[in-house]
């Protein structure tokens, strides 16, 4: 039930024309004092109107507005307050979340819409760090709430499997390298090889150019330097897999950079077709200072192509296979000129579609304040950070509840929402600095609070010993009608998130409604049999319905025992 419809129809017809109906929907705000009712609206605008003082309008308004679910109308100062009945209005909202379960929230404005979001993309041969988390998490949120609103969501990991570092990479194996070790524990040993590369080349400049010279024969197919490519790749995908398992994120495809090497000539031709193309000290770029732009680099003077000119090909591929309504890029925000490059360039091909390209930016990861660099050994492993945290979570099981059943997997799920709870609460554009202790936190802000606000929900109702928790007569206390306002909202704060390409809405949300089904919980004697009882049990359910569903959206299990 949408309360402001409620309060901008019985507004409109008060105020016969003075303003339209969506100019009186978008005035309207919660009071920041909940004593004052729980829905306002400002008269300065009707008093530019009317040249009259915005309280006199105010005072006149409340004296002639009424609506079968509104119990209460008051003039404070230029605003006109709203208090709804909570037991007619909690009926329709309780009632309507009861019989659409699973369902409530749902949109359906994306339907027969596809949104491909291009997320995670770890480089092979390098290790899976904490810098990798937030794309990964973050597109992983927004292809479930995409698939809330009725879109078709595709994962796209465009695994970085490409360019001069895997020539690099290649020299180091071939001369410090073992074969056993690579098998026995392949990110670890690729990485101390790629170290190893960096820190003799500082001594001896003609390792670069050996590099340089292997990715040629990469490039041109030599049949040994592509199988030790290949062979990388795959131990890579493997270890990488094992930590997407971890944290529940599926993918629908996982064509990387060398995907494309084949595909970049059809772009390159097209810019020549429309004279995009200019020489620029032997480099080809396209001019976009009609954008306030850069140059996009599309080959550089020795011929070799670039991320530009992979990505204009990814983008041509995924709009024939995918046609797609959006292009989600999550991708730090340091791609911000990058992403502007690519979209112009895609709108001077003339595809229009290219407006439908987002990109979905985000902060960093700092350690100690500086950004996490793998090069220089900055770096702190997610797959360590997940199993530390499930080993915590473990630990708290066995201290505070040592007979749960199936504790693995609730530790797991535990654990590992910490840590993809604590990322998605925060803004994505805000860096975050990394503190396993602040991660790992049970209290507060957290995943964990979430969770086991929602089995405490489980447990009244396993205590109650009723069969269903589907009958709704209303309550009156004001803090189930807190309650009932907040799952009232939920639907909304879905499209918001949708719309803002952020989770940190639906964090912020279950964090709201879990205090405030605490605070119920703190209160009120929810199994006391009484006339009340099945109305108190069947907001629980409602209650633990939209917690389980919001979790999910941000990609977290919901265990209903802890």
């Amino acid at each position: 039930m949408d309360l402001k419809s409620i309060f901008s129809k019985s507004l409109s017809s008060c105020l016969k024309g003075s303003l339209t109906k969506d100019e009186i929907h978008s005035s309207i705000e919660v009071p920041k004092h909940t004593q004052h009712g729980d829905l306002a609206f400002p008269c300065f605008r009707l008093a530019k109107i009317e040249r009259k003082a915005p309280s006199a309008i105010a005072e006149q308004l409340a004296a002639s507005l009424q609506a079968p679910e509104i119990s209460k109308v008051t003039a404070i100062g230029p605003y006109v307050n709203v208090t709804f009945d909570p037991k007619t209005v909690g009926k329709k909202i309780v009632d309507t979340i009861l019989q659409q379960g699973s369902q409530y929230g749902s949109h359906t404005f994306g339907s027969s819409k596809t949104v491909v979001i291009d997320m995670s993309s770890p480089n092979i041969a390098k290790p899976f760090s904490m810098g990798h988390l937030r794309s990964t998490v973050i597109g992983n949120s927004l292809a479930f709430i995409a698939n809330k609103c009725g879109y078709t969501p595709i994962r796209i990991n465009y695994i970085g499997d490409w360019g001069t570092q895997f020539g690099k990479l290649i020299v180091a194996f071939k001369k410090w390298g073992d074969i056993d070790k690579v098998k026995e524990n392949p990110i670890a040993e690729l990485f101390t090889l790629y170290k190893k590369f960096h820190e003799e080349a500082a001594t001896n400049p003609e390792l670069e150019a050996e590099g340089r010279r292997a990715f040629k024969l990469l490039e041109d197919g030599e049949e040994e330097i592509t199988n030790l490519w290949k062979w990388f790749r795959d131990e890579s995908l493997q270890a990488f897999k094992k930590i997407y398992q971890l944290l529940g994120v599926e993918f629908d495809s996982y064509h990387g950079e060398a995907f494309f090497n084949d595909k970049m000539q059809e772009v390159i031709d097209q810019l020549k077709e429309k004279q995009l193309l200019e020489t620029s000290q032997g480099a080809e770029v396209v001019r976009l200072e009609d954008k306030a732009l850069p140059p996009c680099l599309i080959k550089k003077s020795d011929g070799a192509t670039l991320y530009a000119t992979r990505d204009l090909a990814a983008a041509l591929y995924r709009q024939r296979e995918y046609h797609f309504h959006k292009a989600l890029y999550v991708v730090g925000q340091e791609q911000t000129i990058h992403f502007k490059q690519i979209t112009s360039v895609l709108g001077k091909l003339g595809y229009d579609w290219a407006d439908n390209i987002q990109h979905i930016p985000f902060g960093l990861y700092l350690k100690d304040g500086k950004k996490m660099s793998t090069r220089k050994g900055r770096v702190v492993l997610l797959e360590e950070v997940l199993l530390e945290a499930i080993t915590m979570a473990k630990s708290n099981i066995e201290e505070k509840n040592p007979h749960l059943q199936n504790a693995e997997d609730v530790a797991k799920s535990v654990g590992v929402g910490a840590i993809i709870f604590h990322d998605l609460k925060n803004d994505r554009q805000n860096d975050i600095e990394f503190s396993l202790e602040s991660m790992l936190t049970f209290e507060g802000e957290t995943g964990p609070y979430i969770q086991y606000a929602n089995a405490r929900a489980h447990s009244i109702l396993r205590k109650s010993g009723e069969a269903t928790f589907t009958t709704f007569d209303g309550l009156e206390d004001a803090e189930s009608w807190d309650i009932i306002k907040l799952l009232r909202l939920f639907p909304e704060v879905i499209e918001k998130a949708n719309l803002a390409s952020s989770p940190s809405y639906i964090a912020k949300y279950t964090v709201d409604l879990a205090q405030s089904f605490n605070r119920y919980y703190g209160k009120t004697r929810i199994l006391q049999q009484d006339t009340e009882r099945e109305s108190r049990l069947a907001l629980v359910n409602a209650v633990s319905i939209v917690l389980t569903e919001a979790l999910k959206l941000l990609g977290l299990k919901a265990p209903v025992e802890m």
